[in-house]
């Protein structure tokens, strides 16, 4: 059995949990650790678990919103992190690794086996060292997790096929962070390709996957300046050609309670 859940999603702090069990255990991945480490250890208590419950950190990037507890986590509940080389050299650079801490290193197309899970990182375009977004599967069901990225390339919307669940970043709505008070630069980083995708794009990206075993789309990473969470239920349901309700949103507060794969 496959299911996820998240701590929060958005530009203060992204944290995704997955659990893949087998006959004999169960592995708990968390995919980014982007909030301080005591709000780390509450929000997992509230999905009813514990910090020494989690087996491996999954970093995406370097960004603090994803990687910024990624080390604080690790040390003190003795968990390995599987990172790309180039993220742990900008999280060297940037004094955030603690030695002692497991590290794997991991290369995109290259899956590797944690346990009960496995994992598949995928390379996107992002303004990252490295950035890689990642697939997780329990050998019967999918899960792809897919923010911080510029546009999308036809890797990405191959690797995201046929997948069982998605959990896809809806960064801005297009008209609202140009209307915005963001400075000029910002605003083009954002929307540049190396940025962040509007609904829009999402619901063009999504359209554009084999969504036939799709049983939950989570909206994410939506900004609170520039997107809401209606509008990004929309683009998606508009994809999906499904109810708006069936959207999941991830909020940065709340995130969202346990989904399961069967």
């Amino acid at each position: 059995m496959l299911r996820f859940a998240s701590l929060g999603s958005g530009s203060k702090g992204n944290a995704l949990l997955a659990e893949a069990r087998d006959e004999t255990r169960a592995t708990r991945l968390l995919i980014d650790c982007g909030m301080k480490l005591r709000d780390t250890e509450r929000r997992l208590r509230r999905l009813g678990l514990e910090p020494s419950d989690v087996d491996a950190i999954l970093v995406t990037h370097e960004h603090s919103d994803h990687a910024g507890c990624v080390f604080d986590f690790a040390a003190a509940h003795e968990v390995a992190v599987y990172i790309t080389h180039g993220c742990l050299a900008a999280l060297k650079e940037e004094g955030k690794v603690i030695e002692g801490v497991k590290t794997v290193v991991v290369r995109a197309g290259e899956p590797v086996a944690v346990d009960a899970a496995l994992v598949s990182p995928f390379t996107v375009p992002h303004d990252a060292r490295e950035p890689v977004q990642y697939v997780i599967s329990d050998g019967a069901a999918r899960l792809g997790v897919l923010t911080d990225i510029g546009v999308s390339t036809a890797h990405v919307e191959t690797t995201l096929s046929g997948l069982d669940a998605l959990v896809l970043e809806t960064n801005y709505d297009a008209d609202m962070l140009w209307g915005g008070a963001y400075p000029k630069w910002l605003k083009a980083r954002i929307a540049g390709p190396f940025g962040h995708l509007d609904n829009r794009d999402s619901e063009r990206l999504l359209a554009a996957l084999d969504r036939s075993r799709l049983k939950h789309v989570v909206a994410a990473h939506l900004s609170q300046q520039n997107n809401r969470p209606d509008l990004a239920r929309a683009a998606l349901a508009r994809a999906m050609g499904c109810e708006e309700s069936w959207i999941e949103v991830a909020s940065q507060e709340e995130g969202f309670g346990w989904r399961e794969l069967l």
